[in-house]
């Protein structure tokens, strides 16, 4: 008769296999979720950083949009008070309507992005079935 292992010899092989592919497979979890972690850090530091450049453009640019808007009302025989009064309400207004847009738009693609290890979930299945069959 042929050497046979054992049913202990396989249940320690089994073990040690099983062992070997859950450590393999925390790595690979680790892995993935700090990739992931890297890449959305990386991204949200590029979107702060273009933020604050745009944000010292916006700045001036609504300052001279109430400007203009101050000389339009003055035009219209607007005391020079309420005229500034309004040209900054009315830029203010628009401006924060857009900002609240901008701010839903960033957190609804913030909510897409999943830190759930997908490849390794697979991964996981996929050995659930192995050592099912081995077991099997």
């Amino acid at each position: 008769m042929p050497d046979q292992p054992s049913i202990a010899g396989l249940l320690k092989d089994l073990r040690e296999e099983g062992t070997l592919l859950l450590r393999e497979e925390i790595a690979l979890a680790k892995k993935e979720i700090s990739e992931k972690v890297s890449n959305t850090a990386r991204n949200l530091t590029y979107v702060v950083a273009g933020a604050l450049v745009g944000y010292s453009a916006l700045i001036f640019l609504l300052l001279a949009l109430s400007a203009l808007i101050s000389q339009a009302l003055v035009a219209q025989e607007i005391n020079l008070g309420w005229a500034t009064f309004l040209g900054f309400l009315i830029v203010a207004l628009i401006a924060g309507i857009a900002s609240t847009a901008i701010i839903l738009k960033g957190i609804q693609t913030l909510k897409k992005v999943s830190l759930v290890p997908d490849k390794t979930i697979e991964t996981l299945k996929e050995d659930k079935t192995w050592a099912q069959n081995k077991i099997n």
